[in-house]
């Protein structure tokens, strides 16, 4: 689902205070990062592949952060090559959740809910947290406005999450919990093979391609 946030950094004409979008950017990718750590370890130690499934999208959020940081005036060719990294990433977490789903189907593991729930909901409040901190800069990049279509398919997730924990509760099966897992695991493999179709069709564009990019996109800023 994070495939939909791919956020560039905009121009400092765009952004009027670059110094705060930049702290804003820190805290953001910090909490993407940290929950990201929580969700991986809580749905390892509690057995739900949902919560691991789930942290792929703070695992994604958190490099988009982090490349906006890091390739401030890069070139396109720049993103793109991080982008296939993102991607690479993306697809091979999304292969490892969908094998452990399988597996799971064999050794019959129930999941703990109340854990699955507790950290749902976390997630959900870390996500509006972001999104919060990021409206003030809704209309500084076009890229970045596509936080709200993020952060509603994170919220979904983490939504997801506290709907299997529900299922896993009441049924004590954890059917619930492989389907929300390889639903969303499906989306990261899509979101992946997306993200890294069009970072090879940037880079086999060439520089000038790249240029012919930029001065579209300055001349519709205008």
């Amino acid at each position: 689902m994070s495939h939909a946030c791919e956020h560039h950094t905009p121009t400092a004409g765009s952004i009027l205070n670059l110094a705060r979008y930049r702290r804003v950017l820190w805290v953001a990718l910090w909490i993407n990062a940290a929950m990201f750590g929580v969700e991986l370890f809580s749905g390892w130690h509690s057995g739900s592949l949902s919560l691991l499934a789930d942290s792929i999208d703070f695992a994604g959020d958190a490099l988009n952060y982090g490349v906006s940081l890091a390739v401030l005036s890069a070139a396109l060719a720049w993103r793109a090559r991080a982008a296939v990294v993102k991607a690479l990433c993306m697809m091979g977490f999304g292969a490892l959740i969908l094998g452990r789903a399988i597996w799971s189907l064999y050794t019959g593991t129930v999941p703990d809910a109340t854990t699955m729930g507790v950290i749902g909901l976390l997630a959900l409040v870390a996500n509006v947290a972001v999104a919060w901190m990021l409206y003030a800069f809704r209309e500084g990049d076009a890229n970045m406005r596509s936080v709200w279509l993020c952060s509603r398919n994170d919220a979904i997730g983490n939504v997801l999450v506290m709907l299997a924990a529900a299922g896993v509760l009441g049924t004590g099966s954890g059917w619930p919990d492989l389907l929300v897992a390889a639903g969303m695991a499906a989306l990261a493999l899509q979101g992946g093979w997306q993200v890294m179709r069009q970072a090879r069709r940037e880079l086999a564009s060439g520089p000038d391609a790249a240029h012919a990019h930029d001065d579209h996109h300055h001349g519709h800023s205008h």
